[in-house]
């Protein structure tokens, strides 16, 4: 019996199927791009590619944001309340890029000098709502907290 719980993305399953072709056809053995989904779907213990790519999920990737939704969270060590303002999926499937809109801008200087204050913020965050790229310290550029 098959399970949805350890199905990678569709995304994901279509990449395997590329990279399969890909080392059958230098071996020797060149195949279809049908035919290295329909091999990916038996490995994966399904019929056909259709059955597998549908226990995939076929429609969009949920998420708990939405425009106009409340967040707060950390960025570049400053926390902050704000609103969503647009949201998308990238073409990761684990990756949505946000712009909110702080309530009170945020200082992104560390210096004692000099100040450089944002109010709205664009960047990619994985579906754990932490940005992947990090500041000087090791520390997210982002996290929300939802």
């Amino acid at each position: 019996m098959n399970t949805t719980e350890n199905i990678p993305s569709i995304e994901s399953l279509k990449s395997q199927a590329k990279r399969l072709r890909a080392t059958l056809n230098e071996s020797g053995h060149p195949i279809t791009h049908s035919q290295s989904l329909e091999m990916v779907a038996g490995q994966m213990g399904y019929r056909d590619w259709n059955t597998l790519h549908a226990a995939a999920g076929n429609g969009p990737v949920e998420t708990p944001l939405e425009i106009g939704k409340r967040v707060r969270g950390v960025y570049l060590g400053q926390s902050f309340e704000g609103k969503v303002i647009a949201i998308a999926q990238r073409q990761a499937a684990d990756r949505h890029r946000v712009t909110i809109h702080f309530d009170e801008p945020v200082d992104v200087v560390t210096f004692d000098s000099f100040s450089s204050f944002r109010q709205r913020v664009s960047c990619t965050l994985t579906n754990d709502w932490v940005s992947p790229e990090k500041t000087s310290d090791g520390q997210p550029q982002m996290r929300l907290y939802l």
